[in-house]
């Protein structure tokens, strides 16, 4: 019942009602003896962005195993603060406890965060030579995106054209990486053969081809965009994926529209 709780509070950015469960725990005596739980507690810390309550919480867990320590991970890396994520990684291995594929996939977000492809490298060989390319798509994609992060686009291609299978996460992240390296053209045929593929596209997707549109102006795509993210409901959820609508239309010369989408399609 905690574990789901504290989920939900992560989810929802509810640090007080999180606080009260975390109070309960102790004292009921449970944080010392439950790693699931002391663990979901240090993830909805992360995700509330109660950095220093979750890194307290996980110094104090009884035990520290690799989904302990991936959580760490990938808070910082949701937090996007890739030192301390980079950090934490040459602690795990000092203490001599082996990386999963989600500790790979955290640590290459983390390189990406903070630019250095040098660390990296040592990381992908690793990878390499367990063939986790071949076998997991979170981790390829996790690649893709720390090559565009760092400079090296067609690294980042080259990655994702090997990749055994592609789903819509993956996609978005070769999109959004032609985006950053200014390739906006590059993003767009990127997406076309997406829809070629009958892969759907997801907000992320659409957020990072509006950026796109708005970068060379192409106004019919932003457009049809448009019309399909307020078919699907997803305006009304996703306040980044508006904004970046208005941007869109600001950006190609649309005043008119995009005031329109601040005032009618955006939740107040």
């Amino acid at each position: 019942t905690y574990v789901c709780s504290l989920k939900a509070c992560g989810i929802l950015g509810l640090s007080k009602v999180g606080q009260d469960i975390d109070a309960e725990v102790r004292e009921k005596g449970l944080l010392e003896k439950n790693i699931v739980l002391s663990t979901a507690l240090v993830d909805m810390y992360f995700k509330c962005g109660a950095l220093e309550k979750a890194q307290a919480v996980f110094q104090m867990l009884p035990e520290h195993d690799p989904v302990s320590w991936n959580v760490l991970l990938s808070g910082y890396v949701q937090q996007r603060h890739g030192e301390e994520a980079l950090n934490c990684f040459r602690q795990m291995k000092d203490l001599g406890i082996s990386p999963t594929a989600v500790t790979y996939a955290c640590i290459l977000k983390a390189c990406g965060i903070v630019g250095c492809l040098e660390i990296g490298k040592d990381i992908i060989a690793n990878i390499h030579k367990q063939g986790l390319l071949e076998k997991d798509v979170v981790v390829g994609t996790a690649l893709v995106d720390m090559y565009f992060k760092c400079g090296a686009s067609e690294k980042g291609r080259e990655v994702f054209e090997k990749l055994p299978e592609r789903n819509v996460v993956s996609w978005s992240a070769l999109i959004e990486g032609n985006v950053q390296c200014g390739q906006s053209d590059e993003a767009l045929s990127c997406f076309k053969k997406m829809q070629d593929e009958d892969i759907l596209p997801d907000p992320v997707t659409y957020i990072s081809v509006l950026k796109a549109c708005g970068s060379i102006g192409s106004l019919d795509i932003g457009e049809e965009i448009h019309e399909e993210v307020k078919k699907k409901g997803f305006l009304r959820k996703h306040v980044l994926l508006g904004t970046t609508l208005v941007h869109m239309y600001a950006k190609c010369g649309m005043m008119q529209r995009a005031h329109k989408v601040l005032l009618e399609d955006i939740p107040k």
